[in-house]
């Protein structure tokens, strides 16, 4: 047998059988929803192909236990360079993008648009490089719209790739600087790439200074102010290098960059639209940081040719984000999960948590997708938890234990955060955990029966 009979035969025996000899129409629903032959005839033959071998590379993936999320981009990417533009080709797309909160502004934007339904490819998992939006938009290939995570590093080149019709930029803050690098840098690659995409409408925070600046560049920009309890990465203005002055809900510069005045704007509950009315905001999730994302959402919905009236009740069936703000129950306790990354990322959460009681776990890790240096932990004011009964759990569980017996807080040590859990009294705990940490829970956890 010669090897392109072995690979037709391999094929034909899975999900080969499943599809049209000419394009990617499936009935199988572990494959996907593949499209139709008339989409699939459009593409170049290089990208034809890539994309079936992409597709069988993560049905195999699936078929061996696996996630599959990312694999089949990676491989279509292998055989074709040039996949995501010319599956991005076509389509209107919004691209979502920061260091905190992408993948809850992504599920929010992709819900307010039909994300439930065959008409947004999205990337909800959070596989937000090139190869998991690959794999999004090999899922749904026909669907006219897509929602797109992306790791703030990547969306320059993602901005080349594709031709985006709105881009959210949400903030940039200290996230592992093994691999993104200093934030002031960052803003200035995403500010360049804007330059070339002239014709997407950036939706932006106003109260960041990088994002602004990097925002400037756009020819349009919708402006959103939700509030921030984090400045610690915004002391120096981006464009001289001078001192930024903050007064009251706004910040400047001698050299001229100033906060913006927004378009849409968050008041507790209300949000202020652009036409000066304002509109209650319902959520499903806890958090002002959630009810900030909300608003980058609705916004960038409305700018997707949504209204806002629309879009904003749909706003409240998201409840939980990849098992982000999910509710488990786990023994005698009440677990609920909660993901902080980075010191932004806990400034919000120590706002979520303030108020609440019983076991708190604190859980991390430093492997690549965490950033291999936890010495941001030392920015976290902890001394806020001196209410809670406290666990540091996670492979550097030791680097937390320093941290908390330097803030004078008594806690116990546990080899897991699932153990950590059982090591708490019956009752409510909160289990927040960095990246691989949650992701590690989560599955510990998957079975674990959601209460309310």
């Amino acid at each position: 047998m010669t090897v392109r009979d072995a690979v037709r035969t391999a094929w034909e025996a899975g999900p080969g059988r499943a599809l049209h000899a000419a394009g990617w129409r499936s009935a199988n629903p572990r494959v996907g929803n593949l499209g139709s032959v008339t989409a699939v005839s459009q593409l170049p033959p290089r990208t034809r192909l890539a994309c079936r071998l992409g597709l069988l590379a993560a049905w195999a993936s699936r078929r061996l236990g696996r996630h599959g999320g990312m694999i089949g981009g990676r491989v279509a990417l292998a055989a074709d360079p040039d996949a995501l533009a010319r599956l991005a080709a076509g389509r209107s797309i919004a691209l979502v993008s920061g260091t905190n909160g992408k993948s809850t502004t992504t599920t929010l934007l992709a819900t307010a648009l039909g994300g439930a339904v065959d008409a947004v490819a999205t990337n909800i998992g959070g596989a937000n490089m090139p190869d998991g939006l690959v794999s999004a938009l090999l899922e749904r290939p026909t669907a006219p719209r897509a929602v797109l995570e992306v790791d703030e590093p990547y969306l320059p080149r993602v901005l080349m790739a594709c031709r985006p019709a709105v881009v959210v930029l949400l903030n940039l803050t200290r996230d592992q600087l093994d691999r993104v690098g200093e934030t002031r840098q960052l803003a200035e690659r995403i500010r360049q790439a804007l330059d070339d995409r002239p014709d997407a409408v950036v939706v932006a925070n106003v109260e960041d200074p990088l994002v602004v600046w990097a925002a400037q560049r756009a020819r349009r920009q919708v402006w959103v102010a939700a509030g921030t309890g984090w400045t610690g990465d915004s002391t120096q203005c981006p464009a001289c290098g001078g001192v930024l002055v903050r007064d009251t809900g706004t910040w400047s510069c001698s050299c001229g960059l100033r906060r913006p005045t927004p378009d849409w704007e968050l008041h507790g509950e209300q949000v202020r639209v652009p036409d000066g009315r304002r509109a209650r905001l319902v959520l499903g999730l806890p958090g002002r940081m959630n009810a900030s994302n909300a608003v980058h959402a609705l916004a960038a919905a409305d700018a997707m040719g949504m209204p806002w009236p629309d879009a904003l009740p749909l706003l409240s069936d998201v409840r939980q984000v990849h098992g982000r703000y999910r509710t488990v129950a786990v023994g005698g306790h009440r677990v609920r999960m909660l993901l902080a990354k980075n010191p932004a990322g806990w400034q919000e959460m120590l706002d979520l948590l303030a108020g609440s009681r019983g076991g708190l776990v604190l859980a991390l890790n430093a492997r690549e997708a965490d950033g291999r240096d936890p010495s941001w932990i030392w920015d976290v004011p902890v001394e806020a938890l001196a209410t809670r009964t406290l666990v540091a759990a996670g492979e550097r569980a030791a680097d937390v234990s320093v941290r908390l017996t330097y803030a004078g807080l008594p806690h116990v040590v546990a080899p897991d955060p699932v153990a950590g859990v059982q090591a708490l009294p019956d009752g409510p705990v909160d289990l927040v955990a960095d990246y691989t940490a949650f992701r590690g829970a989560a599955h510990q956890l998957r079975r674990a029966p959601d209460v309310r």
